[in-house]
């Protein structure tokens, strides 16, 4: 018996409307990839992956989605890095013949770092949310990376507040002209001692940089970085003396989210191979039931591209 061939639509049937389309693809498609940390271990991780081509052929019904899912199937099986991502978005555009010419992909994951505590030598796992966006068009090909980095902010306002309140109560407990110092030890030590505390949140630094055709970031690095520009990152396994090591942090970064985005607005500008960047800072406010927020991004020339906003929460 004569089998015939299966039909191909995208391949057999024209464009009821020409027209060119710039991006074509899928999204969320589920792939395992290894990436490397501190130059030492690779870490494979479920990633969620988007993936597009450029529609250039005005006559042509479609991509060949299959053709492009199959090419990053082929990621799980390399290390994911910035010379096989390069591959990946080759065979992407010459995946669909002559009627591609630009290529896209999207890998969201979260890295799970390892931490050491403040001072006791405990340490814990934490995950920071990831996003790599690789592009290839006619001139080049380009890279983003996207951060969500948490930390702990305190109030300066607050922590002002609070110092008040904590000398009028040594005055009204010490009335007298002098006081005896092992006396007041003993009452700041104690339950009385327990006047006022400055509020304090769980903030969050979303970051995201374009670095272009420059050499890929360690991204470990990179987070562990932002974090010491911060100064007060949040922690996993903790003693005691972390505990107390890490209220001392905080008393020792008093921040407005104004405090935090000039730090990382400083660090980024004096990164190189950053070409733009936009990052929000968000202090989920304690004190009120909103959070307080700053966004800002680079100055850009126009003959580069303009980043304008995050996939994430806004």
């Amino acid at each position: 018996m004569l089998m015939r061939a299966l039909p191909d639509i995208t391949s057999d049937v024209e464009a009821e409307t020409p027209a060119t389309l710039q991006w074509v693809g899928m999204e969320e498609i589920a792939v395992p990839i290894s990436i490397q940390f501190n130059n030492e271990f690779s870490q494979t991780v479920a990633a969620k992956t988007n993936v597009f081509v450029s529609l250039d052929a005005a006559d042509s019904k479609g991509i060949h989605m299959s053709r492009v899912h199959l090419a990053i199937n082929k990621l799980a099986g390399v290390e994911c890095n910035q010379n096989n991502i390069n591959k990946l978005l080759d065979e992407m555009v010459t995946s669909q013949g002559d009627i591609s010419q630009q290529a896209k992909v999207e890998l969201k994951f979260d890295a799970i770092l390892k931490k050491d505590a403040l001072l006791s030598g405990e340490s814990g796992f934490q995950s920071y949310p990831v996003i790599i966006r690789a592009e290839k068009n006619l001139q080049r090909y380009s890279y983003e990376f996207e951060l969500t980095i948490p930390y702990s902010s305190t109030c300066p306002c607050s922590a002002s507040l609070t110092r008040q309140l904590y000398a009028n109560a040594i005055n009204d407990a010490f009335p007298d002209a002098t006081i005896d110092k092992q006396e007041l030890l003993l009452w700041a030590q104690s339950q009385q001692g327990s006047v006022a505390t400055p509020h304090s949140q769980r903030s969050y630094a979303y970051i995201r940089l374009a670095i272009g055709e420059s050499d890929w970031p360690d991204l470990s690095d990179l987070i562990f970085h932002f974090e010491e520009v911060i100064g007060t990152p949040v922690q996993t396994a903790v003693k005691r003396v972390d505990e107390q090591e890490f209220a001392r942090l905080n008393a020792n970064n008093l921040m407005f989210c104004e405090d935090a985005a000039r730090r990382i607005k400083s660090s980024l500008e004096a990164m190189n191979a950053v070409e733009d960047y936009w990052f929000k800072v968000e202090h989920q406010e304690s004190l009120h039931a909103h959070n307080a927020v700053v966004t800002d991004s680079k100055k850009v020339t126009d003959s580069k591209r303009k980043i304008t906003g995050s996939n994430r929460k806004s």
